[in-house]
C-alpha cells in the first residue's frame, strides 16, 4: 500500500494473534464509538479465543444488545452456550433491571424507621446522592457475577465510548465514594447510634444501617480486586476498534489517552470496513483509468465513487499507523458483501483477526 507510506515489516504484527497467544488474559474490553463493528469483533475474537481455551464467555454491556442477532440465535442474561461450539457461551446483560433488584435486596436488609429511628432511610438517601453510584454499583454486581463463573477469558462487547469511559470509571469512583461513606461511619457511628437511641429506636437500632454499610463494603472488596485486574497488563486489556473516518478515528484517540489514565492496557486497534485492504488507491485508480471507457456510464459512476471512498479511507488509515503503528498491533479488517451474521460466518471472519492482510501485495 504504496499511498499509505507502511513498512509492515518495522511495525508490530498487524493482526490480534498477541490476544490469543497470551494465555494469562482473563478480561478483553472491546471498545469504540457506535456503528464500527464492536459487536463483531468481540464475537470474533470470542471465536478465535475458543480454539485455544476450555471455556470462553463473551458479555454485552451495552443497553442496545446484538449478540443474539450476531449469533442468530436467542441470548439471555445467563450464560447460553452458542450454536456449534462446545466452549463458547454469551450472555446479555441489563443493568437497569439489575440495579433495581440489588435495590430492592438492600431495602430488604432492613429499613423499618420504627426500629431505627429512619436512620437506615437516611444511610440509603446518602449512598444513593452518590454521582454515579447507581451504575457504578450495577457494574460491581455484573463484575462479581462474572467472576463466579467458571471461564478462562471473557470478552466484553462494550456500549459505545462515553458509555464505556465511564464504566471503566467505576472503580474509581466506587473506591472514592464508599471510603467517604465508611469514613463517616468511623467518626461519628457512635454518635449517630446514641442519638438513634434517644430517638426510640429498636434493641438493636444500628442493625439496618449496619447491614447497608456491610453490603458497601462488600462492593468495595470487590471493586479493589476489580481495579487491581484493571491495572494488570497481564490480566486485562482493551482492544479499540473504529472505522477509517475521521470521526471515528478521533474517538479512538480520545479512547485511548483515557485508556492511559486508568492505567488499562490498550495495544491493539482494529480497522474494520476497510476495501480492499490489500491495495491502495493509486493502484485502482490505474486499473480504472485503463478499462473507464468500456464501462457504462453506471458503472463509471460507481466506480468513482468506490475510488473516492478509497483514498479516503487510505488518509485515514495512514494517519492511524503514524498515531499508533510503533506501538499498537493495527489490524485491518476487509469490507465484505455479505454480512457477518451466525456462527459459521463469524467463523470465516474471525480468521482475518489472525491472519493479517498482506500490506505489500
Amino acid at each position: 500500500m504504496t499511498d499509505i507510506e507502511i513498512n509492515d515489516a518495522d511495525l508490530p504484527e498487524p493482526s490480534l494473534k498477541n490476544i490469543i497467544d497470551q494465555h494469562s488474559l482473563q478480561w478483553v474490553f472491546v471498545g469504540g464509538k457506535g456503528g464500527v463493528g464492536k459487536t463483531t469483533t468481540s464475537c470474533c475474537l470470542g471465536v478465535q479465543l475458543a480454539l485455544t481455551r476450555k471455556k470462553v464467555l463473551i458479555v454485552s454491556t451495552d443497553p442496545a444488545h446484538n449478540l443474539s442477532d450476531a449469533f442468530c440465535q436467542k441470548i439471555g442474561r445467563e450464560p447460553t452456550p452458542i450454536e456449534g461450539f462446545d466452549n463458547l457461551c454469551a450472555m446479555e446483560i441489563d443493568a437497569n433491571n439489575d440495579m433495581e433488584e440489588m435495590q430492592r435486596n438492600m431495602a430488604e436488609q432492613g429499613t423499618d424507621e420504627d426500629q431505627d429511628g429512619g436512620l437506615s432511610a437516611m444511610m440509603s438517601e446518602l449512598t444513593n446522592s452518590i454521582p454515579g453510584i447507581d451504575e457504578a454499583m450495577s457494574f460491581s454486581e455484573l463484575m462479581k457475577q462474572v467472576q463466579n463463573l467458571d471461564f478462562d477469558v471473557v470478552v466484553f462487547d462494550t456500549a459505545p465510548t462515553g458509555h464505556t469511559l465511564r464504566l471503566l470509571s467505576f472503580p474509581t469512583i466506587l473506591e472514592k465514594a464508599l471510603g467517604k461513606v465508611m469514613e463517616l461511619k468511623d467518626r461519628f457511628g457512635g454518635l449517630i447510634g446514641q442519638a438513634t437511641a434517644m430517638m426510640g429506636g429498636g434493641q438493636n437500632p444500628g442493625a439496618a444501617q449496619d447491614a447497608i454499610l456491610g453490603r458497601l463494603e462488600e462492593t468495595r472488596a470487590v471493586i479493589n480486586k476489580v481495579n487491581d485486574a484493571f491495572q494488570d497488563p497481564s490480566v486485562t486489556t482493551f482492544v479499540c476498534v473504529c472505522i477509517p473516518e475521521f470521526l471515528s478515528i478521533y474517538e479512538t484517540e480520545r479512547l485511548v489517552q483515557e485508556l492511559s489514565k486508568f492505567g488499562i492496557d490498550t495495544h491493539n486497534i482494529v480497522v474494520n470496513q476497510v476495501l480492499f485492504p490489500e491495495k491502495d488507491a493509486e493502484e485502482l485508480a490505474e486499473w480504472y483509468s485503463g478499462n473507464k471507457d468500456s464501462l457504462p456510464a453506471e458503472a463509471q459512476e460507481i466506480c468513482s465513487k468506490m475510488l473516492a471512498r478509497k483514498r479516503m479511507q487510505d488518509k485515514y488509515i495512514g494517519q492511524c499507523f503514524d498515531l499508533y503503528g510503533e506501538d499498537f498491533h493495527v489490524t485491518l479488517m476487509p469490507l465484505l458483501d455479505f454480512e457477518v451474521r451466525g456462527s459459521e460466518k463469524l467463523k470465516e471472519f474471525s480468521e482475518f483477526l489472525t491472519n493479517p492482510v498482506d500490506l505489500d501485495e
